[in-house]
């Protein structure tokens, strides 16, 4: 499940969810150690994702750039409000919240299959037209809704900041590029406050985060090599799956 996660929030943004969701479902920890050991991990996945892109050129582009820094700069407010809530969840509510946030992420996936109109070019729309890109206060109300969602369930980010930037506009690898910016600094901020309460079980971190690491370079090969709708599609149905189980499980 590391792994997939890993090629998920390269390839797609969405997978980081899958690493919160094993350890909530399969470890028994509590929701703030759910949350913290997950949130590590991302830190160095973050880093990873950002140095690939940086690579491949989307984070030299004057609006990429302009949108990670908005996002990054949300997330250094939201990101302890959503820590501050966490510590305020009981466990069953916690598995609630990670549910919604699940079922909300493939329905943002599955509209953003279904529009299907030439968001996934890296350039340009449809019509040979430039790209649309959001204003300063949408992007910064994504980077804030972003980050206090991954404050509070133990998620870099990219699940939700990359389909939300698709819908507005934004092409598919610099929604990407973007958002693992961000990514680092909802890991960082909400690393500090989880370990700060001593939330955070390093060695299963370790355990976790190093096929999650794996699994970011191989995922961006992916994003640049091979159209990614069977990936999609595949994990739109494990998360509208998964939702109800962490419901009733919770």
């Amino acid at each position: 499940m590391s792994l997939a996660g890993g090629i998920g929030i390269t390839a797609l943004g969405p997978g980081g969810v899958l690493p919160t969701i094993g350890l909530f479902a399969l470890t028994g920890l509590s929701a703030p150690a759910v949350a913290g050991t997950a949130l590590v991990t991302h830190v160095a996945t973050g880093i990873a994702g950002t140095a690939a892109f940086a690579r491949s050129g989307q984070l030299r582009q004057v609006h990429t750039r302009r949108t990670a820094l908005i996002l990054a700069g949300a997330a250094v407010v939201g990101t302890p409000v959503g820590v501050l809530v966490n510590a305020r969840l009981s466990q069953r509510a916690f598995g609630y919240v990670l549910a919604a946030v699940v079922a909300a992420v493939a329905l943002l996936l599955w509209f953003r299959e279904r529009r299907g109109d030439g968001q996934e070019r890296p350039a340009a729309t449809g019509d040979g037209a430039p790209p649309r890109y959001p204003g300063t206060t949408a992007v910064v109300g994504i980077g804030a809704a972003v980050a206090v969602t991954g404050g509070i369930v133990g998620i870099g980010g990219p699940m939700l900041a990359v389909p939300l930037l698709i819908a507005c506009g934004v092409p598919v690898l610099e929604s990407l590029a973007a958002a693992q910016v961000q990514s680092i600094v909802i890991a960082a901020l909400g690393s500090v406050g989880y370990a700060a309460q001593g939330a955070i079980d390093w060695p299963l971190a370790l355990l976790v985060g190093v096929p999650e690491l794996a699994g970011v370079f191989l995922g961006w090969r992916i994003a640049h090599a091979i159209p990614t709708h069977a990936l999609k599609r595949a994990l739109i149905v494990a998360l509208l799956a998964l939702a109800p189980y962490l419901a009733v499980t919770a």
